[in-house]
């Protein structure tokens, strides 16, 4: 393989392993900061500490947002241009991250931008959207992850 395809998948296997880590200290320790349980109603969503730690432009905009999102594009492209047995993880890869790349673009950045604006919503609405959120962002760490170890596979083939 030539060296370009492989710098752009170590690239994405760096931005892989960061973006999992960074989500692990957001699920452990930030998001317990934003949305706090709270006994018969489920969540409340503190919408002070979401503006003001600002994550999303502070933190993921420079890690995930636009540099994750085009290597993987790029990986895609590479991948399929490259040859068994290689081309099979470095697809499974870069498929499983687009499949993260469109659901943190179509429901992780707007719910959390409405959820930054809970105060204008009922209670039942903003818990109802967090526990969704919390949920969902599980399958999102778990996407990341795969996606992480079937690249560092890929890697291990050229």
């Amino acid at each position: 393989m030539s060296q370009l395809p492989t710098f752009f998948l170590l690239l994405f296997i760096v931005n892989l392993g960061i973006a999992f880590g960074a989500g692990l200290y957001e699920t452990r320790i930030v998001l317990p900061l934003w949305f706090q349980p709270q006994s018969g109603v489920g969540y409340r969503v503190d919408t002070a500490a979401m503006q003001r730690m600002d994550v999303g432009r502070r933190f993921w905009g420079f890690v995930t947002t636009m540099p994750l999102s085009v290597l993987t594009l790029v990986n895609l492209y590479y991948a399929y241009q490259s040859h068994p047995p290689q081309q099979t993880w470095w697809l499974m890869a870069s498929l499983l991250m687009l499949i993260e790349r469109i659901g943190t673009f179509a429901f992780f950045i707007p719910t959390a931008i409405r959820l930054e604006k809970a105060n204008s919503m009922d209670a039942s609405t903003a818990s109802r959207l967090s526990r969704l959120w919390m949920r969902a962002n599980y399958g999102r760490s778990g996407l990341n992850l795969l996606g992480w170890l079937f690249a560092l596979k890929a890697f291990s083939l050229c």
